[in-house]
């Protein structure tokens, strides 16, 4: 048997059973529109702002009422389903969310609308672990490439959000919201498909592995996960830096009209899509450990120099930076799952909870920033957060790789 030195995540084993790329479209379309849902409803808070004459510390509070039950309930969530399999949380979470954008249709008082929002990020908290479990029981052994195809439905669906936002709820006011109930209706309808084969998973003889998983230090696991954290934390805000703020200082330091400026943040949500679409696979071939390096430190002579190039590079950078910024996530989520095996909802409520949670403290920190120093020092500031990334030559490797253990 070969002892070469093998990275977490690039591993020979091989689980028996072929990738189910019709579950993986499933979630990826459920992702789609589960997060276009919830990017829609961020995008509508100029409407909420005018209608309920509300302050800037009142939308901050409707924020903190999603993010409270996206961000926080989600490793919960997936700690107690990772000891109790709950196949129909998945169409019942979407529930929460169905019932939550009714609610926010029809709110006539502000009241209202924080407990609207609360129930939309409810049925988030419920969606992101248990689909990130189903994904990598669908995987056939491909748990990079399955984690990338989930992902990427979000990534498309936080994209679309704002244009349905400016060009369906903006102009027909806060009940045409109603609309995109629709959306998570047919949600519930594919999420109970989904539901379903999940179930039959459980029911199937667990196949046990030709090689025991060897388990890491509880120490170094720990140490890890805290690298993993920093990481996340270092992607996040930068990322969020770009998605809330680049049509501002574009029109900003180049006086250029907003069009033209959304056009940029078009091409930078292209490319994160990409990246996400494509980080995981390549980490299943090259190891997870090395996408992050390359994807986290790599971009950092890009977004070193981004804040001092013409209109042409600076396009150009944002495109290369997105892509790369984006292929770590699937990497760094397939790779904690394999990092504390048996905890697949667990690491993955933890990880996507973070990225709420990160990028809606980023977005808000970032604007008081912004707001006292100008949106070009926040640029120049956060144009070192990448630096972390050499954080990532931490991480652990295995000398005989880890074999991959059953995701049921």
């Amino acid at each position: 048997m070969s002892t070469m030195p093998q990275e977490i995540g690039c591993t020979p084993f091989r689980p028996e059973g072929k990738t189910r790329f019709d579950v993986l479209g499933a979630i990826s379309i459920s992702h789609f529109l589960n997060d276009s849902i919830q990017s829609l409803m961020l995008a509508v808070y100029p409407l909420f702002r005018s209608q309920f004459h509300l302050s800037f510390a009142q939308i901050g509070l409707i924020t903190l009422a999603y993010q409270l039950t996206a961000s926080i309930i989600q490793p919960l969530v997936g700690r107690y389903t990772d000891r109790h399999p709950l196949p129909w949380s998945l169409p019942v979470g979407m529930l929460s969310t169905f019932f939550g954008l009714l609610l926010l249709s029809q709110a006539s008082d502000y009241g209202v609308l924080l407990l609207a929002a609360a129930m939309v990020g409810l049925g988030s908290s419920v969606f992101h672990p248990e689909s990130s479990r189903v994904a990598r029981m669908a995987a056939g052994g491909r748990y990079g490439l399955a984690q990338s195809i989930f992902q990427v439905g979000g990534n498309l669906g936080t994209a679309v959000g704002p244009l349905l936002a400016a060009y369906l709820v903006m102009p027909h006011g806060q009940e045409s919201l109603s609309w995109f109930s629709l959306l998570a209706l047919a949600a519930i309808v594919i999420l109970s498909f989904v539901g379903r084969w999940y179930q039959h998973q459980h029911r199937l003889p667990k196949k046990i592995a030709a090689n025991p998983r060897q388990s890491l230090p509880r120490g170094l696991v720990r140490r890890s996960m805290i690298i993993l954290v920093t990481l996340m934390f270092s992607k996040f805000i930068y990322l969020t830096s770009i998605s809330s703020y680049l049509i501002f200082y574009l029109m900003h330091r180049f006086a250029i009209p907003v069009r033209e400026a959304q056009l940029h943040l078009f091409f930078f949500l292209g490319a994160v899509a990409a990246g996400t679409l494509l980080g995981g696979p390549i980490g299943d071939r090259i190891g997870r450990q090395r996408v992050i390096w390359v994807s986290l430190l790599g971009i950092a002579p890009f977004t070193l120099v981004l804040p001092y190039v013409g209109l042409l590079t600076s396009a150009l950078l944002t495109i290369i930076i997105g892509f790369l910024l984006a292929s770590a996530f699937p990497a760094m989520v397939v790779y904690a799952q394999e990092l504390v095996p048996g905890r697949v909802g667990a690491i993955s409520g933890l990880f996507f909870g973070l990225a709420f949670g990160l990028g809606g403290i980023g977005a808000a920190v970032l604007g008081e920033l912004a707001d006292l120093w100008g949106i070009d020092t926040v640029y120049q500031i956060c144009s070192f957060l990448p630096l972390l990334g050499l954080l990532a030559a931490f991480l652990p490797r295995h000398p005989q790789g880890l074999p991959q253990e059953s995701a049921a």
